[in-house]
């Protein structure tokens, strides 16, 4: 597929889980992927060098994110990592924000500390690097957000997480209008329970447990939502902004 092709992409958190499955995919659509990563150097070598071995064209840039200076350091990173692959001054075309921490903490448990880092790393950073990229996004680029079906099903256990993705849907609502003019599009993505590799997805009964959660009686796949991802970030979506895409596989609609 090449409907990407001549494009540019840079996906945070890419090194692993769903951030991983949609580099992958926006490059097998030709797209220059910029593969984000925060302190994993080999994961994303890894990522770089299958998309490489497909035909795809891909590089890795290191940011940890939630501190001072980290859209900087991205930023930064990513430009070089343009030069070096011949798309200097081309500018940014995809920007998928994806990185993101849970915070797994019952609610009499969170700390300020907690709470700050979550906010840091999961609202704070993607909106400054919303705003760092306008001078990099292209006129009929695409912005998607990666939010959470916890901001419509509630586990208390993620409250503050959840609150992180309800402030994402805003930046995505409010941006998208702040764009439009310039055919950018901004649209956010509400995975369900998705199968990213964590231990808990080893634990059969707890897996059955889940996927008992959506009528499709399985728990999500990280492709299941790179390619909600790769619509997104297509010309097929050039009529959707400022929209919520729920691809939680109809987590609590029933069995």
């Amino acid at each position: 597929m090449s409907r990407l092709a001549g494009r540019t992409a840079l996906v945070t958190g890419s090194s692993r889980g769903i951030g991983r499955a949609t580099a992958e995919r926006l490059a097998r659509d030709g797209a220059l992927v910029a593969v984000h990563y925060n302190s994993d150097e080999a994961a994303a070598g890894k990522v770089v060098a299958g998309i490489t071995e497909e035909g795809g064209r891909a590089f890795a840039v290191q940011a940890e994110l939630g501190v001072p200076g980290d859209v900087d350091t991205l930023v930064s990173g990513l430009e070089a990592g343009l030069d070096e692959h011949g798309a200097s001054g081309h500018g940014l075309d995809i920007l998928v924000n994806n990185a993101g921490v849970m915070g797994g903490v019952a609610p009499e448990d969170v700390t300020p500390e907690i709470f700050d880092r979550l906010v840091a790393v999961n609202a704070k950073a993607p909106f400054f690097l919303v705003q760092r990229a306008l001078g990099l996004l292209n006129d009929n680029g695409r912005i998607v957000n990666i939010s959470s079906g916890l901001t419509r099903f509630a586990n208390p256990q993620e409250v503050a997480y959840a609150m992180t993705k309800g402030a994402i849907e805003q930046l995505t609502l409010h941006f998208a209008k702040h764009l439009a003019a310039r055919g950018i599009t901004v649209n956010s993505v509400a995975p369900g329970i998705t199968d990213n590799g964590t231990p808990v997805f080893d634990m059969p009964e707890v897996v059955e447990q889940m996927a008992a959660l959506s009528p499709f009686h399985r728990v999500g796949q990280t492709r299941d939502i790179a390619d909600v991802v790769a619509f997104l970030a297509s010309d097929d979506a050039r009529w959707i902004t400022g929209g919520l895409l729920d691809a939680s596989g109809g987590t609590l609609l029933g069995g």
